[in-house]
């Protein structure tokens, strides 16, 4: 399909009128949504020669940017490959390539670089990443299987396939010279940001007469013995643990069970895990060399097993790096294990079902029953579902009859699982839920992501901002995501006891713990809503009203006064 254009500009065409058609008679409040389906528009102009055409619809995506320094950066380097396309009829042609890295450098060098360097760090890891084996090797691992079991793809999977062209016939070629134009940008910039957050944190000195507070790590699963000092323990004083496998079904163990034959593997992965962190941070390590070389040279049929193992083992680690933000500075902490086993897999295995939906119902109700009688305070859901992730999951796997059944399905099972979370919130008033907003670039609220739109007293929804208050290209927003913490480039521990650097909302999620469980360590007469009022109350709005940044150490403070201010005459 992406090869022939006979049959691509069919297949467009339709995308084309259907999206048109939604634009014409819907009223999109959601902008991220927006911005896809005109930007998918842009893309088929790029396609189609349509150059004019491109350039306005990539102006009206930028105007629908919320964050500021997307809306700087968005399609700057479309705009670039349009521009060089006027000058030069051969685009394989060096003067052409060379063009497109000047035009990209003259628009980045007047770009205000404190605002835009995550972005350009994310551009840069992206394309250097990015090649024709990845970019096949991940049709025939998702969109192939799916037209073999449907005959049909969604409009979510045949809208990306304007962009996916796009990357093969434009970007790749370029790839070299778009590296070029944004590395040189940010080592002519290379200035480190400041650190907002160690003048705000505070550590909880050992010997003080605080009282412990039990935290639920409600996760992947965690390398226990990294945290031995500090860890709940049962009735028969072994450390608490409760623990479900991908089926729903009552299983044991801290951590993942990697089979004998394949938990070797585990130490090269990591290493892969640690390039492809490091080529997002702009460090130039031995990992990070290694990983773009061995992307570079992956072969398509080379590609599902290697994204797969890689997703296999960041699930892994995943628990155990949310539970060392969650732990850090905090003597009084102690930590139980509540591992989910989450799939890694492209096609999902096992399959969305009834069944599944409602083993997953008794799995989230005994997750309660753990956390109550483990005295747990504060539980961090650094994880999350939505209808449309339903929706994928069933289509990846060629059920339903119609796009419409899926759709009913789908949200048959979304409503189950959502349900059964807000019955297990509601019934614990006494416990803090802390959610991830999400890694969306979205409206949680709006996309109906769970746990992060949900709305009850005890929930607190946190987003991601970087070291200097910055907020993060992929965090989610909206009316629930009410603070914003460290979630970029944090450093904790992964199983075996080694630190690493990992991004997204679940990082700025067990900051929020963290900072919870050193207010109930002060106070620990204080309810959950007591504690969120107090978090909320002590963050800093940012200028433009977007962020609110906690502050531990004026949250601390407060929550000392509070428990003056209760015992008073």
């Amino acid at each position: 399909m992406l090869h022939s254009d006979e049959a691509f500009a069919k297949l467009t065409a339709q995308i084309r009128k259907d999206i048109e058609s939604v634009l014409a008679n819907y009223d999109i409040e959601e902008s991220a949504t927006k911005r896809r389906l005109v930007g998918t528009l842009a893309g088929l102009d790029i396609l189609e020669g349509k150059d004019q055409d491109a350039l306005r619809r990539l102006a009206e995506v930028q105007a629908l940017e919320d964050k500021p320094a997307q809306k700087i950066t968005s399609g700057m380097v479309l705009r670039a490959v349009l521009c060089a396309r006027a000058q030069f009829k051969d685009h394989n042609s060096p003067e052409y390539r060379r063009e497109v890295a000047k035009l990209l450098r003259q628009s980045l060098d007047a770009m205000p670089f404190a605002v835009v360097e995550n972005e350009i760090k994310d551009a840069k890891a992206d394309y250097e990443l990015l090649s024709e084996g990845l970019i096949i090797g991940q049709l025939r691992s998702v969109y192939d299987p799916v037209v073999q079991k449907t005959g049909a793809l969604s409009d979510v999977l045949a809208d990306r396939l304007p962009g996916i062209k796009l990357a093969l016939v434009e970007i790749v070629p370029l790839k070299d010279s778009l590296v070029e134009a944004l590395g040189s940008y940010l080592s002519v910039n290379k200035k480190e940001k400041p650190d907002i957050w160690a003048a705000r944190a505070v550590s909880l000195e050992s010997g003080k007469n605080y009282t412990p507070v039990n935290i639920a790590v409600w996760d992947s699963g965690v390398d226990t013995a990294i945290f031995k000092s500090q860890l709940v323990h049962d009735q028969d004083g072994k450390p608490a643990v409760i623990a479900y496998d991908i089926y729903a079904r009552k299983t044991t163990g801290d951590l993942y069970p990697f089979p004998q034959e394949r938990a070797k593997e585990i130490p090269e992965v990591k290493q892969r895990v640690k390039g492809l962190l490091d080529v997002e941070a702009n460090i130039d390590s031995p990992e990070a060399s290694e990983i773009k070389k061995e992307m570079a040279a992956l072969k398509p049929d080379e590609v599902r097993p290697f994204i797969e193992r890689i997703s296999e083992v960041g699930n892994y680690m995943h628990g155990t790096h949310v539970a060392g933000i969650a732990m850090d500075g905090n003597p009084y902490a102690r930590l139980a294990v509540a591992r989910i086993t989450f799939d890694y897999k492209l096609i999902p295995d096992p399959c969305p079902s009834h069944e599944l939906s409602e083993r997953g119902v008794a799995a989230v109700m005994d997750y309660l029953s753990f956390f109550k009688a483990n005295h747990v305070r504060i539980v961090n859901m650094s994880w999350g579902g939505s209808v449309k992730g339903y929706e994928g999951g069933l289509e990846r796997c060629g059920m339903g009859k119609s796009v419409d059944e899926r759709k009913q399905m789908a949200r048959e099972f979304f409503d189950i699982d959502k349900s059964a979370l807000e019955k297990v919130f509601a019934a614990a008033p006494e416990i803090l839920f802390v959610a991830a907003g999400g890694n969306s670039n979205s409206d949680a609220t709006f996309n109906e992501f769970i746990p992060a739109s949900i709305q009850l007293p005890n929930l607190i929804v946190a987003g991601a901002v970087d070291r200097a208050g910055d907020e993060a290209p992929f965090t989610s927003y909206g009316p629930t995501v009410v603070v914003h913490s460290n979630g970029y480039e944090v450093e904790s521990y992964v199983p075996g006891g080694e630190r690493m650097k990992f991004s997204g909302t679940s990082m700025a999620s067990p900051n929020v713990v963290n900072l919870a469980a050193k207010i109930l360590a002060v106070n620990p007469g204080l309810t959950p809503s007591e504690v969120i009022r107090i978090i909320r109350d002590t963050a800093d709005a940012t200028a433009d009203g977007r962020r609110h940044l906690i502050n531990p150490k004026n949250a601390l403070a407060a929550a000392q006064n509070h428990s003056k201010a209760t015992t008073s005459p």
